[in-house]
């Protein structure tokens, strides 16, 4: 049976988008532990004052490692679909499960990056009478970080779960194809 064309370009997107999630969830568990606790929290009156935690720099890099991860992901995908779409003369099989796990992973990298944005953002200063939202300060609660890394991990999961059904299904296909003109 020939092997994946694209077996060289495939693997190391694999690694590439797994190395890159895994900084991403990183800097998640460590923006959980460097974020702004309500102690650092500074009342006057009814203004409210939050200094920048390094959590802010440690969501960024959780966002800006997620979506590069997510975009390999997306291209290694669509060129297996696109293989896979060029290797058949006859109609192929439209992938479910890898379709269904596609979207998925969009789903939850999209709650990811939504959770992320909102933390990363509301850990930056909070000056006096600014604060993050109608001029009051809020704090991030506990485990929204590690919620957002975990979200982080199922994205990359399905996204790599999605690419194996689909090279599966295209050997599988190309197997039926080798027999039949064997046969």
């Amino acid at each position: 049976m020939a092997r994946h064309q694209y077996g060289f370009l495939l693997i190391f997107s694999i690694i590439v988008s797994l190395s890159l999630s895994l900084v991403s969830f990183v800097s998640c568990v460590l923006a959980e532990s460097k974020k702004a606790k309500k102690e650092d929290l500074k009342l006057s009156n009814k203004l409210c004052e939050l200094p920048q935690s390094h959590a802010f720099g440690f969501g960024i890099a959780a966002l800006i490692w997620l979506v590069i991860a997510q975009v390999i992901g997306n291209v290694m995908i669509c060129t297996l679909f696109r293989h896979r779409e060029n290797s058949n003369s006859s109609k192929a099989k439209k992938p479910k499960i890898a379709t269904g796990l596609l979207v998925f992973s969009w789903i939850s990298f999209g709650i990811a990056v939504a959770l992320l944005s909102t933390a990363t953002s509301m850990s930056r200063r909070q000056a006096y009478g600014k604060g993050w939202l109608d001029h009051e300060c809020y704090v991030v609660r506990d485990g929204v970080f590690i919620g957002s890394g975990v979200l982080i991990l199922v994205t990359t999961a399905t996204l790599l779960g999605s690419a194996i059904f689909t090279l599966r299904q295209a050997e599988a296909e190309q197997g039926r194809k080798m027999h039949a003109q064997v046969g």
